[in-house]
């Protein structure tokens, strides 16, 4: 183990997003845990506040809120709030103004779309990549450029910048492509810290859910919902919208807090998702669930459920009734505790070596 120093962890921490919370409040715990003295680096900005709320009353863009949830979306809100009260934070700073966030041993940039230029409010932010902060070194754990495709490359003034960072670890396929065409180094894949603190995350399951099922994620394609409902229909268990309206679910649970997704997660027979820390929630509870992918959260989804043996778990258009019975009747595969205990190692030893 390392010895202890005085971290920084910058990432995307005051999002209304489930795992955007969990992934830093796991990272930082994970972090303070093994010794250092860690923070999350607490970055304001007033109109990055009024973007991420307005996302947070009308998620589903295009599609607008129907009235009558403004309010249960804002408690959702309300209750992030207060989550985010509970982390442990540093003095706060503008986020135009990484100079003042204090003086560091070490800045551990990620996990999430910390790198991600298409992201609608964060792309491109200089802070992200290390610029203007008093940190004896930067270092990278499971950063991510979101769904910045490889093939579009990675713009030589921001390669410029990722070189100032000692140590630089990904967490999909897609990242690792453009840190070794862009730099011409092959970083480490790490796990997501919600995997590889995965006790931190882990919810409490003391009232199981046998006859309910997790629905986490929004604007799911037509042929997924049909294909679900049948599959719920014939096993007379109820499906629970986590977060966000799906009205093709039975029950609605908008206000849930960041506590109430862990002990949801913990609970649930099953989950359904087409978002990445659904996959992973699933995986931290051993849940079985059933994915599809989205044009956003393409990179994300398929690189986990393939480094991790995950594949059946996968499904898409014509898939058939047995994939996803296979997918949400069956425990998780032995190959998958096998393979996250092989990367938590290295992932560990990543942390070690990046901060020694």
């Amino acid at each position: 183990m390392a010895k202890p120093r005085r971290v920084g962890v910058l990432t995307f921490h005051r999002c209304i997003n489930y795992g955007s919370y969990w992934q830093a409040r796991c990272l930082t715990e994970g972090l303070r845990r093994r010794g250092h003295d860690a923070v999350l680096l607490d970055h304001r900005s007033s109109w990055v506040n009024r973007a991420e709320w307005r996302c947070a009353l009308q998620p589903m863009l295009p599609t607008r809120t129907p009235r009558a949830d403004f309010p249960l979306y804002a408690e959702k809100t309300r209750r992030f709030f207060e989550a985010f009260e509970g982390l442990p934070l540093s003095e706060p700073f503008d986020l135009e103004a990484p100079q003042d966030a204090g003086a560091f041993d070490a800045v551990v940039v990620g996990s999430d779309e910390v790198w991600n230029f298409r992201h609608p409010w964060y792309a491109g932010r200089p802070l992200f990549f290390g610029e203007g902060l008093q940190a004896d070194r930067l270092v990278a754990y499971a950063a991510s450029f979101g769904n910045h495709d490889a093939d579009d490359g990675l713009d030589p003034f921001w390669g410029g910048r990722l070189k100032a960072f000692s140590a630089i670890a990904v967490r999909d396929e897609n990242s690792r492509r453009l840190v070794e065409a862009g730099l011409g180094q092959t970083p480490e894949i790490v796990l997501d810290p919600c995997l590889q603190f995965d006790d931190i995350a882990r919810g409490t399951d003391e009232n199981p859910w046998p006859d309910r099922v997790i629905v986490y994620g929004h604007s799911f394609a037509e042929w997924f919902k049909a294909a679900v409902r049948r599959w719920a229909d014939e096993r007379g268990v109820r499906l629970v919208s986590l977060g966000y309206r799906n009205d093709w679910a039975d029950e609605q649970w908008i206000t849930a807090g960041p506590e109430d997704f862990a002990r949801a997660m913990a609970s649930a027979r099953a989950v359904i998702t087409n978002f990445f820390h659904g996959c992973v929630f699933a995986l931290v509870n051993a849940r079985p669930f059933v994915t599809a992918l989205t044009d956003y959260r393409v990179n994300k989804i398929r690189d986990l459920t393939a480094r991790v043996g995950a594949g059946l778990r996968l499904v898409e258009e014509g898939s058939s009734a047995a994939d996803y019975a296979a997918a949400l009747d069956e425990p998780l595969e032995r190959e998958i505790t096998t393979r996250l205990a092989a990367l938590r190692q290295r992932s560990e030893a990543y942390l070690d070596l990046a901060l020694a």
